[in-house]
């Protein structure tokens, strides 16, 4: 006989018999824990009446041919191969005119072409430390004097064209003052015709600044999965897609604190690459070097920085990943040269090729040697392929 426990009231208690008693009236033979919530007996449960049912997985659908893989593999390892880097060369009209500024040189489409030119028409050999260059929208159907386009100028020397694909960026409500990218609305029918056009592999930055609660969850996780949606539309129209989330070295935080953000970033965007099923053999990564900020009082060397970066690396970039190209992110030409082949002398794990993907650390010296003056040709050109040659040296080939 089932009776009441000390303590309960019995105005529950007399609930919980009523209920007890309309369940058995429907089924005597039951024991009273089943009208309790207990599982009923086995021997009288309905086939899968009570199992739990099986988790179903996500069909993986096929997101590329192995033909488009093929091909995205063997662009990605060429532009790296051997200590190859890249040049780039996307600076967008605002961008040079502010170099060309400094020169005192008139910021005109025709400036700007004639620099390019010079930088373009370097000799040949330039492609063995040279493997891929970075063009502007502007750029890719710019033409030197004798009517012929860069890029099937850059072709015949077996360098690699490249795009900038991303349309700079808007503020993230809700942050402080942080930021995510434009450019996916129509970016697939761009990427199809920039293909046409005659470029291989497409740019993508993201913006990330070391500051107070920054970078925040929301902009780290934002901007991770609009560069993963850009590298799947890449891929898909037969693009290397290269990956830059750059951790901009603005403030005064020490190295140690521009590691630990720059790992957190990097994390988030290789889950982010995977979740959007990215070919991870078939693209390239544009990080910033792990330093400390501008304002930071305390100096590291090149062999620390090194150190703190292929430390992050090896934390969170996946082996499949063929090359790293550094961004130089405000260093001086010197000072790039001089971490990236630290970077390669580091004796941690490197399964990646490491090489650079700089702008200002290979034009500046060139750019000033120009100055604007068709006279300054050779020595403009000379003062490229030093760079260059640098960088691939430095590159660890």
């Amino acid at each position: 006989m089932w009776r009441p426990q000390k303590g309960v009231p019995r105005t529950a208690w007399a609930g919980i018999r009523a209920g007890m008693t309309a369940c058995r009236s429907k089924d005597a033979s039951l024991p009273l824990a089943c009208c309790l919530g207990a599982a009923r007996p086995t021997e009288r449960r309905e086939p899968g009446m009570y199992e739990s049912r099986p988790v179903t997985m996500a069909h993986q659908f096929p997101a590329l041919t192995s033909e488009q893989k093929k091909a995205l593999s063997e662009t990605a390892r060429r532009i790296v191969a051997n200590g190859k880097g890249i040049l780039a060369a996307d600076e967008s009209v605002g961008t040079m005119g502010n170099r060309l500024q400094r020169i005192k040189v008139e910021n005109t489409e025709e400036n700007r072409r004639q620099f390019r030119e010079l930088l373009f028409t370097v000799d040949s050999s330039i492609s063995q430390s040279i493997g891929g260059v970075i063009l502007f929208h502007e750029t890719l159907y710019q033409k030197d004097g004798q009517g012929k386009l860069f890029r099937d100028i850059l072709k015949e020397k077996g360098i690699v064209v490249g795009i900038k694909l991303d349309q700079g960026v808007a503020p993230l409500a809700g942050t402080n003052k942080e930021t995510t990218v434009q450019g996916l609305d129509g970016l697939s029918e761009r990427c199809a015709q920039y293909k046409k056009d005659g470029a291989d592999f497409g740019k993508w930055r993201a913006v990330l600044k070391i500051d107070n609660q920054c970078p925040s969850h929301l902009a780290i996780q934002e901007n991770a999965n609009t560069l993963a949606r850009y590298a799947s539309i890449c891929q898909q129209n037969g693009l290397v897609p290269i990956v830059e989330p750059e951790v901009i070295p603005d403030g005064s935080h020490d190295m140690e604190h521009c590691q630990y953000v720059t790992e957190k970033v990097l994390a988030a965007v290789y889950k982010a690459l995977n979740d959007h099923h990215v070919y991870l053999e078939g693209t390239l990564l544009k990080p910033n070097m792990v330093t400390a900020g501008h304002a930071c009082t305390k100096k590291y060397t090149p062999e620390q920085v090194a150190m703190a970066t292929v430390t992050a690396l090896h934390r969170t970039v996946p082996a499949a990943v063929p090359g790293i190209c550094f961004l130089s992110g405000g260093m001086s030409e010197e000072d790039a040269t001089l971490n990236l082949n630290a970077i390669n002398l580091c004796p941690l794990p490197k399964p990646w090729k490491l090489s650079f993907s700089y702008g200002r650390a290979l034009q500046a010296s060139a750019l000033a040697a120009w100055g604007g003056k068709a006279e300054n040709k050779k020595a403009t050109q000379e003062a490229f392929m030093k760079r260059a040659l640098k960088r691939e040296t430095a590159s660890g080939s």
